[in-house]
């Protein structure tokens, strides 16, 4: 799967958990949008106002991680999903930084290609 194609398999099945995500779909994404959120942190265009001026990335960075939350979650879970966990997985994050590292650990697994309850990717559901 290439990188446009992984952006918009992503965008179409917006908040569609049920399925499965490859590897690469999961990691362009997360690619995707660290590169979106640097860009938007870095953009130093200023907002003037009556009350002072302030720069406008921050706003925006914060814009892009509320529009992009639901889709990350949704492919987190098919990737979970893909790789025989459950979505409960998840919950990894409520550890700051040990809980980033198991998640990403878990999503970096191959797929399980046979299994009843969790078909392989190229299997519907």
């Amino acid at each position: 799967m290439t990188f446009p194609q992984s952006i918009s398999t992503v965008f179409r099945k917006y908040a569609e958990f049920n399925g499965v995500a490859t590897r690469p779909e999961f990691w362009w994404w997360i690619l995707f949008t660290t590169l979106v959120n640097a860009a938007l942190s870095t953009l130093s265009v200023w907002n003037v106002s009556a009350h002072g001026s302030y720069p406008i990335g921050p706003n925006l960075t914060g814009l892009w991680a509320i529009a992009v939350l639901v889709p990350t979650l949704a492919v987190t879970v098919r990737r979970l999903r893909s790789t025989g966990r459950s979505w409960a997985n998840l919950f990894w994050l409520l550890l700051p930084v040990a809980g980033l590292i198991v998640l990403v650990v878990l999503c970096a697994q191959p797929d399980r290609v046979s299994s009843p309850a969790y078909p392989s990717p190229s299997t519907p559901l």
